[in-house]
């Protein structure tokens, strides 16, 4: 597994845990970072789609329910949740991940951690966004 795939997987998992918990996600990337106790340290790149995605949580919901408009995000399985605003965040806020990229990165989680449908969900979800959202760094 490449170290930008498991870094994803990584992010998910935090997003995932404090979605679960009903925590701040930011509060459940500091305890991974000091506590990360048997796992391996959390990749930089993890750290890195966590931050973005808190940075920029309201306008990625927001375009991800645009993109959606049959499923409203709290009726989203939690893992194509939190998939959907990793891969929103590679698209739209970082340069340096082909738009390709970041949606096969998504659509191939899904596959292992989601719902039998998830990965053509999370696949139209992204391609929408891909074509239709505007850059959220523009100007930064």
């Amino acid at each position: 597994m490449a170290a930008r795939t498991k870094a994803r997987k990584r992010a998910l998992d935090v997003l995932f845990e404090a979605d679960q918990r009903g925590t701040n996600v930011l509060s459940a990337l500091e305890t991974r970072l000091q506590d990360s106790g048997q796992q391996t340290p959390l990749p930089a790149y993890s750290e890195e789609i966590v931050r973005g995605v808190v940075q920029w949580w309201v306008e990625l919901n927001t375009i991800i329910q645009d993109a959606s408009p049959e499923w409203t995000l709290p009726r989203m399985p939690a893992v194509d949740r939190a998939l959907l605003r990793i891969g929103a965040w590679e698209i739209l806020c970082n340069d340096e991940v082909d738009v390709a990229v970041a949606i096969d990165e998504a659509v191939s989680l899904a596959a292992d951690l989601s719902t039998d449908d998830s990965p053509s969900f999370i696949n139209g979800v992204l391609g929408t966004i891909a074509r239709e959202a505007p850059a959220l760094n523009a100007g930064e």
